[in-house]
């Protein structure tokens, strides 16, 4: 099927062609058309799959006609996170640029002035979170009595964040009669109720098992101590064809940590977590897209919401606490038909965690070094580039890092503490360094010949093809939990 049998009108679809896309995606697919007939929708699909085209453009065309008014947006779409806002208006801008359509896009962390002020112009699309749309709402800045369709992005997340009885009193602020769209990864039964409560006789479209994870990302687990995170990452990153890489950590302290550390050691790293205003997280996914840096460190405010082609490694330096939260960072990589990998660490202490992640998405994650069978992520470019981008910058170990490092700044802490605790942790004695990675970091790259057997350095083993032929790192001789 292309986009012109889905009846969305020629304008329109001359802005899709001149962004490149000829297919729909399935959840596009499937919502367009009844999305067009004002239906109401309940669309199930995981990350990655285009589940905001899938409104956006039957949206443009059903606003297309109408006269806006101050104060009063004619549509609604509320997001859980800044991220995601900024994504959705990206494709507003995008698609809507030969339309007559004004939005406006209510964030926290900037402003109200201009927010504001576009308000008092009259919009058609309006995109907020929903801390920030209640905020002026409860200062009569926004009158809701207008709105003629409302879109919830994201509501499992929504209910991850608690942002459930926000959405509920927005909901019961908007007119009687409207069309509601309701889109999510996953449906847990608080989002069920909700959509009996707020939604009339809705089609539902599920593209995808509920919480299954992308068939082009290969995953793997690594047993690890907790001391041992920072090492087994850098060996990662320079020996895995890491071209961009998202590493995701459980706290934003273990943010800041991770990629001070990173940078240390020569890597192109930056980070992004809670306690960064917006201009600052714009400005670091700014340079993460444009190639100047190729690590982003990042907490679980950007596991939904980032849409940055070419990722092709996903790091969980923290096993998530959230089964739920699994499926959305892995979700990073391996999207638009792109393949991908991913690494999860997992300490002893994670054992339960990485169990319910398991019995989540129905499949056994494979220790890494086991079954690996090397996914190419670069098809027809030679592989010593990729091995050279990938490489860090050659710079001195620093004895700082490591006493750091040692410390034990990785070790895992209760769960009813606050994830995103900033308070100073005790010092530990540090213990001996050990000078060998230090030495193999430069050194210790896999042997990537063609023919059938390959023989692993520092040794006469023949590897049998397609099996692991790098050097074994210590973490690799941890039994699988």
């Amino acid at each position: 099927m292309k986009f012109a049998d889905l009846g969305l009108s020629d304008k329109l679809l001359q802005a899709v062609e001149s962004a490149g896309y000829t297919e729909p995606t399935p959840i596009q697919e499937q919502a367009i058309p009844p999305v067009l007939m004002m239906k109401d929708i309940i669309g199930i699909a995981q990350t990655g799959t285009g589940k905001t085209a899938s409104f956006v453009l039957p949206m443009i065309d059903i606003l297309a006609s109408g006269r806006r008014r101050a104060l009063m947006p004619r549509s609604l779409i509320l997001a859980p996170t800044r991220e995601l806002a900024a994504q959705v208006a990206e494709n507003f801008e995008k698609y809507g640029a030969d339309h007559d359509l004004q939005m406006a896009l209510l964030i926290g962390g900037v402003q109200m002035g201009d927010q504001i002020k576009a308000l008092n112009e009259g919009v058609d699309v309006l995109i907020a979170t929903p801390g920030r749309l209640m905020d002026l709402f409860e200062r009569g800045k926004i009158l809701l009595n207008g709105c003629e369709l409302l879109v919830i992005d994201e509501a499992d997340r929504m209910l991850d964040m608690g942002f459930i009885p926000d959405i509920e009193t927005i909901c019961s602020k908007l007119p009687e009669p409207r069309q509601t769209l309701l889109f999510s990864a996953t449906m847990p039964p608080p989002i069920e109720k909700l959509a009996q409560k707020f939604l009339q006789n809705p089609k539902r479209i599920e593209v995808s098992r509920a919480a299954s994870t992308n068939e082009n990302i290969t995953a793997f687990k690594i047993p690890v101590k907790p001391r041992e995170k920072r090492e087994t990452l850098r060996w990662l990153l320079a020996n895995d064809l890491v071209e961009t890489a998202i590493i995701f950590a459980n706290r934003k302290t273990t943010v800041r940590e991770v990629n001070k550390s990173l940078q240390s050691y020569g890597f192109a790293s930056g980070e992004i977590h809670g306690d960064m205003d917006q201009s600052s997280r714009i400005a670091e996914l700014n340079r993460f897209k444009s190639g100047d840096i190729n690590i982003l460190v990042a907490s679980d405010v950007a596991a939904r919401g980032l849409d940055v082609k070419g990722v092709s490694h996903v790091f969980n330096f923290d096993t998530p606490w959230h089964p739920d939260d699994y499926v959305h960072r892995i979700g990073r990589t391996g999207r638009a038909g792109a393949k991908g990998r991913a690494f999860t660490f997992v300490t002893e202490e994670d054992a339960e965690a990485i169990a319910n992640v398991e019995k989540l998405t129905e499949t056994k994650i494979k220790p890494f070094g086991k079954e690996d069978v090397r996914v190419e992520l670069i098809e027809g470019k030679p592989e010593d580039k990729a091995e050279k981008k990938s490489k860090p910058k050659a710079k001195p170990q620093r004895k700082d890092d490591d006493r750091d490092e040692k410390r034990g700044t990785d070790q895992p802490e209760s769960r009813e503490a606050d994830r995103d605790d900033d308070r100073p942790k005790r010092s530990r004695a540090p213990r001996k360094s050990d000078d060998s990675h230090s030495a193999r970091r430069s050194d210790d790259k896999p042997s990537r010949g063609r023919g059938g057997g390959r023989r692993r350095d520092g040794d006469g083993e023949v590897i049998p093809a397609g099996e692991w032929n790098g050097p074994k790192p210590d973490f690799l001789s941890v039994s699988a939990l």
